[in-house]
């Protein structure tokens, strides 16, 4: 399976892209960032990013697109930016048929470090391992993407519906599920004004 990861922004939007194989064995492909100028307007900046995510989901045709879900963040700019190209990723996915999944940058950590609060280099550092790559990806927009891809390879698939499957996680993932599950309920009673 081909994922391709998208960690979203309006500067620089971090893609990666990873094949899974059987035993979740995990192969590096492709990493780069796609960028737009603040130089030019807004329109044209969006457009730009459109059309690299196009180029990128056209040249590697995955299987499944991972995006970062965006959060509220203090600078309302960023976050509008952001959230303007996690939009473009699930759009330009849509049009092309390919299941889209938002993983939480904690989701991210979680999955690959065993620890929902880890730094980014230690995140950069498990990439790097996890792919076997000779030096560690960047910027940092480019790693962030390959963990989200590596995020929803590694992710429980009905982890915690079905005590059968539970045997068979392992504890990073078991944990990974328990906070996935956690976020769902804190975005569930959020979105219910709890």
């Amino acid at each position: 399976m081909i994922i391709l990861g998208v960690d979203p922004g309006l500067t620089r939007c971090g893609v990666g892209v990873i094949e899974a194989g059987e035993h979740r064995r995990l192969s590096f492909i492709h990493v780069d960032v796609v960028r737009s100028s603040p130089d030019i307007s807004q329109d044209l900046r969006l457009l730009a990013i459109y059309n690299g995510l196009a180029e990128k989901m056209d040249r590697f045709a995955p299987d499944s697109v991972s995006i970062e879900r965006v959060f509220a963040q203090s600078n309302r700019n960023t976050v509008l930016g952001t959230a303007q190209a996690a939009g473009l990723a699930m759009l330009a996915a849509a049009q092309r048929n390919i299941p889209v999944a938002l993983h939480t940058p904690t989701e991210a950590k979680l999955a690959i470090t065993g620890n929902g609060q880890a730094q980014k280099i230690q995140v950069e550092r498990m990439v790097t391992r996890i792919l076997n790559l000779t030096k560690m990806p960047t910027p940092a927009d480019a790693a962030d993407a390959l963990a989200l891809a590596i995020c929803h390879a590694l992710r429980p698939a009905g982890a915690l519906q079905g005590g059968e499957r539970e045997q068979h996680l392992t504890p990073a993932q078991r944990q990974w599920a328990e906070a996935a599950q956690h976020t769902t309920r804190r975005r569930i009673n959020h979105d219910r004004g709890m």
